[in-house]
């Protein structure tokens, strides 16, 4: 089967290893015609240069991942045929990131190195000290479409409205272990927290902002019954650090690294 393909100094399309995977809203089963987007399509026929015949794996969140065979290729326009089914669909363990939005680039690449960790949701948090209060979240769900595709993930996390800390903490589950990433440094570290929690299957992490949370946050935050105060060793993190460092060791200790 035809691989990922680019185009060469001649216009002809050349294997570049791995296949082209796309994400779509629609149904997919054997012999369903899938149409794209314009992004899509311009991406595919004019970046790629694809052409009849060559393939694509399409993911949808629910019918797993399915190669597909381009056919009626125009300049404007094309069909995915789906031929088989290559992945049964599975799914990501159930953790939220909660963090307090951070500027754009930092936003950015946090929402996509979060994806390839395997979030499952993500959920803008307004504090006291947040500098950036205007989020995209248009953006940020492009950002995690994207490192979706690229990862291989089956799935493409939820980007929710944001919420002011106060209403988060009033919302939150009360069987959702809430992973505080506490700078006040009198928390045990996230790896012995983590050894000695018990089993649960839904988590959820919170990080702040660039100046931290305020005292009567941390206070707030620390007198919820299902937060888990946690430190993430003697350095401090920027943001957006601090949530990668706390997802990377949950996944290696309670996630679907093992």
């Amino acid at each position: 089967m035809p691989g990922h393909k680019a185009p060469n100094e001649t216009g002809e399309l050349k294997d570049i290893g791995g296949k082209l995977r796309l994400y779509t809203d629609q149904p997919l089963h054997p012999g369903a015609r899938i149409g794209l987007g314009d992004a899509q399509l311009h991406y595919l026929l004019h970046v790629m240069r694809a052409r009849n015949g060559d393939r694509v794996l399409l993911f949808n969140g629910s019918d797993g991942e399915w190669l597909c065979v381009l056919a009626d290729v125009s300049k404007r326009s094309c069909v995915l045929v789906c031929e088989m089914q290559t992945r049964p669909q599975d799914s990501v363990p159930d953790l939220w990131l909660a963090f307090a939005p951070i500027k754009k680039t930092p936003a950015e690449f946090l929402t996509q190195k979060a994806t390839e960790l395997g979030v499952a949701a993500f959920i803008p948090v307004i504090t006291e000290r947040t500098v950036a209060r205007r989020v995209n979240l248009e953006r940020l769900r492009a950002n995690a479409l994207e490192a979706a595709e690229q990862s291989e993930r089956l799935s493409v996390p939820q980007i929710r409205e944001p919420q002011a800390l106060p209403q988060l903490l009033e919302s939150w589950p009360q069987a959702r272990r809430l992973l505080f990433c506490d700078e006040g440094r009198n928390a045990v570290t996230i790896a012995d927290a983590l050894a000695k929690e018990g089993h649960r299957s839904s988590w959820g992490v919170l990080t702040g902002p660039e100046g931290g949370f305020s005292p009567a946050e941390r206070q707030l935050i620390r007198s919820h019954s299902a937060v888990l105060p946690v430190a993430l060793g003697p350095r401090i993190m920027r943001a957006d650090t601090a949530a990668l460092a706390a997802l990377a060791v949950w996944q290696a200790i309670r996630g679907d690294w093992h």
